[in-house]
Formats: structure tokens, C-alpha cells, sequence
């Protein structure tokens, strides 16, 4: 045991000194909210210019009703459309909108022409859209001689509210109790916890195979075998890559919050006031803030108790399947690192399939596909917690970390069966009829 510490200590020490684990461990919660700042930039780029339209409205649907705002500069015009075209030079505009006279009030349909030499953009052809479509229903209330404060009472905004079908005596009926948003705060934690784990699964099993087989290629394993088991080797290979994961997770869970807080503080007010400004209808104050209330109520009542240390359970069970097979797939790769893609498809397809499943799963948590995939080990790690903020039934969680448990001990004999041969085998290419030689094989 005193060599396999030894051997976890280097492997862990070694990444967790370099330079580029430094970076990237502090570096990149600052890299995800400098791109999400980037993005969110990006899409509320509206372009560099207003577009000056002049508007022909003979029924004067529009004349009076529609405002400039910052796409649009609106100017009305009484001429006819040949008259408008002529003077463009002096005039100087970009397009112009024709808007016919309705001939049928009770018609839901209604054609705009607008005519202009450069082609409107999707998102400026959906403003204009929008914008006309409210002023034509506000004239044919006006036409039709309609009450528009009544109107507005038709409009019902229907709000789902869950309520549990069994409660306690003691249960006074404003705690622990789901609320419209409680789906949607439960998507956004099982999605984020089900993506972080495929990222980190995946990317610390390459790490180890890759580590696998630089000292295969460097001869450094046939010093290092002389001295220690190759399955002490492994084992510790996969530990120590598995502490720097569990310290980078650690690292991230603190410093994520402290940056999102960061980020709020500093661009909080300007973006909501910018998808206000974006909303062309009128919020109530008094609405976002119980909404922002009730979402905070909503991430206070998450059980993070049994959140964490199961997440921190199936990170284990699944680093350690698939970091396993990883290592003993490295093993058995040569020099070509060209054959290695063919070794790792196997491995690769389930880690991808489980990520599409967790999508799945966010949806209708507790379906058949759901359920059974969280049972299975090679999903589980990826498809159980994106499924814990649903609160799935505790007997589905116990069997799921117990086929965990059962399968990782399992991969990792397996894998020692298969490093022990193929961590010494050189000149020979490792296909998995020799893989298969290498499991079945005593020794």
C-alpha cells in the first residue's frame, strides 16, 4: 500500500503543479463568464445603423401610432408609391412600407409591402411584424367600436401551480411545496450537474489513458514495473488523475458562484433593463420581483445535502469505470496513436449516448428511458444526477450507486488483466481479439 500511495502521490502531484493545470483550473470560470458576456453581446447586436423607412399609409392605420426606436426611423408620406421612389435620392431612405387599407375588419389576414433594394433582415422583419400586427389590432378595436380595457380581460395568463396529493398533519401548507418554477430550477441544476460530469468523466479517463501511454512509449513503465505490481500502477494512475478532477471540481464550485455574483453586480442592471427595453410590453415591478423571489425560495429548498455527496459518488463511480478501461485501452495501444481512435470508439459512443440521454431525461425525468438509464452503469454517472434535482424515489438511487459500484469494481479487473499484458507489449498492435486473449488469459 505504501507504493500505491506513493504512486497516487506523484501522479497527483505532478499535474497539480503545472502551469497549464493552474491556468486552466483558475482560469477557466473566468473564460466561461467572459464568454458568456461575449455571447450574450453578440445576440443583442442589433446592427450599426437605424433603417430609415418612409411609411405610404392611406387609411392611416399606422400615421400616429407607431415610435422610432433605435432600428427604426419612421416618416409617413401621402404620395403615391412611383412618386416616393422617384425622389429617393433626395429623400434619402432605405425602404419603403405600403400599407394597404383593410377591406374586411373581421379578415385575420393582412399583407405589408415593403419595397427596398437591400434585403431586411430576419430580426427586423419580425419587429416590423410585431409592431404592425399590435397597431392593427388597436384600429380595428377603434373601428369596430370595441371596449379595449374589456379586451384585455380575455387575455388569462394560466399559471400551472403543483400541489402535493398527500400532505403531513403538521404541514401547514407553505413549506417544501413545488412552484411553477420548481421544473424549471430542477432542469437547469440536474443539466448542469449531468454536463459537468460528462465533461470531467470524459476528459480526466482521456487524460489517463494519454498518460498511459507516454510512458508506455517512453519506456519509463518497464522501470517503474520492476519495482511495483502493474495493477498498483493503474490504480494509481487512476486515483491520482481522479484527485486533480475532484480538486478542480472543488475549485470551480467556489469560485463559479463568486464570479456569477461578480457578474451580476456589474452587468446585472444593464441586462435586465436591456430585455426590458427589448419586450414591447409594459412588467410589472412588483411581478419580477416575486418572481426573483420565488426562484431564490426555490434554489433555498434544493436538497444540496444529498445533491453533492451523490454527485460526488457518481463522480467517483464513473471516473473510475470509465478512467479504468481508458487506462487499459492506452495499455494496449503502440507507437500508431492513429489506432487509438479505433480502441476508443467503444468507450466514447456510451459517454456521447448518455449525454443525449441526460437531454432526455430533463424533460420527462421519470419516464421508462429515464429510469432505466440511471440504473445503468455505463449511463448512470452522466443520466442519475441530472435526475437527482427531480427527486427520484431513494430505492432508484441506492441500486443505482450500488451497479455502480458493482460495475467500476468489475471494470477495473478487467483492466488490470488488461494493462498487466499490454502496458509491456511493443511492436504489436493491440486489436481486440488480442484484448480479448488478454482478459480470459490466466496468469
Amino acid at each position: 500500500m505504501d507504493k500505491l500511495w506513493l504512486i497516487i502521490k506523484r501522479e497527483y502531484l505532478v499535474r497539480v503543479k503545472k502551469k497549464s493545470f493552474i491556468l486552466t483550473t483558475l482560469l477557466a470560470p473566468l473564460a466561461l463568464a467572459l464568454l458568456m458576456i461575449v455571447v450574450g453581446l453578440i445576440f443583442s447586436y442589433r446592427g450599426d445603423d437605424a433603417k430609415d423607412i418612409v411609411i405610404i399609409d392611406p387609411s392611416s392605420i399606422l400615421e400616429g401610432k407607431i415610435k422610432d426606436d433605435r432600428n427604426f426611423y419612421f416618416r409617413f408620406s401621402s404620395e403615391p408609391l412611383e412618386s416616393v421612389i422617384a425622389q429617393r435620392e433626395q429623400n434619402d431612405f432605405d425602404g419603403i412600407l405600403v400599407v394597404p387599407p383593410l377591406k374586411d375588419l373581421q379578415s385575420t389576414k393582412h399583407t405589408i409591402y415593403y419595397h427596398s433594394d437591400d434585403n431586411i433582415d430576419l430580426e427586423g422583419s419580425d419587429a416590423l411584424q410585431r409592431m404592425i400586427r399590435d397597431k392593427i389590432r388597436s384600429y380595428k378595436i377603434s373601428e369596430m367600436n370595441l371596449d379595449a380595457e374589456q379586451l384585455k380581460h380575455l387575455n388569462t395568463q394560466v399559471t400551472l401551480d403543483p400541489e402535493p396529493l398527500t400532505r403531513d398533519a403538521d404541514d401547514d401548507g407553505d413549506n417544501d411545496n413545488p412552484s411553477p418554477f420548481t421544473s424549471v430550477i430542477a432542469a437547469g441544476i440536474g443539466g448542469a450537474m449531468g454536463f459537468i460530469m460528462y465533461m470531467i468523466v470524459f476528459i480526466n479517463g482521456m487524460m489517463v489513458m494519454r498518460s498511459v501511454m507516454e510512458e508506455k512509449m517512453n519506456r519509463v513503465v518497464e522501470v517503474m514495473i520492476s519495482s511495483v505490481r502493474p495493477f498498483y500502477l493503474m490504480m494509481g494512475k487512476i486515483i491520482g488523475v481522479g484527485g486533480v478532477g475532484l480538486t478542480q471540481i472543488i475549485i470551480w464550485a467556489i469560485l463559479l458562484p463568486l464570479i456569477a455574483a461578480g457578474a451580476n453586480l456589474i452587468f446585472g442592471f444593464d441586462t435586465q433593463q436591456t430585455m426590458l427595453d427589448e419586450a414591447s410590453v409594459a412588467v410589472d415591478p412588483e411581478d419580477i420581483e416575486a418572481m426573483a423571489a420565488q426562484i431564490m425560495t426555490e434554489l433555498r429548498a434544493v436538497n444540496w445535502w444529498l445533491l453533492v455527496p451523490c454527485f460526488i459518488i457518481f463522480f467517483f463511480g464513473g471516473y473510475v469505470i470509465y478512467a479504468s478501461l481508458f487506462a487499459g485501452i492506452g495499455s494496449a495501444i503502440g507507437d500508431d496513436l492513429a489506432e487509438s481512435q479505433a480502441l476508443t470508439l467503444p468507450l466514447t459512443i456510451p459517454v456521447i449516448l448518455a449525454l443525449y440521454i441526460m437531454f432526455a431525461a430533463l424533460r420527462v425525468p421519470h419516464s421508462s428511458l429515464a429510469v432505466w438509464a440511471s440504473l445503468f452503469p455505463f449511463f448512470s454517472p452522466i443520466v442519475m444526477p441530472a435526475r437527482l434535482a427531480f427527486n427520484p424515489p431513494a430505492w432508484q438511487i441506492i441500486v443505482s450507486m450500488l451497479l455502480l459500484l458493482a460495475a467500476a469494481i468489475f471494470c477495473v479487473w478487467i483492466s488490470g488483466r488488461i494493462y498487466r499484458t499490454g502496458i509491456l507489449m511493443y511492436g504489436k498492435k493491440g486489436t481486440f481479439k488480442e484484448i480479448w486473449k488478454w482478459m480470459t488469459t490466466k496468469q
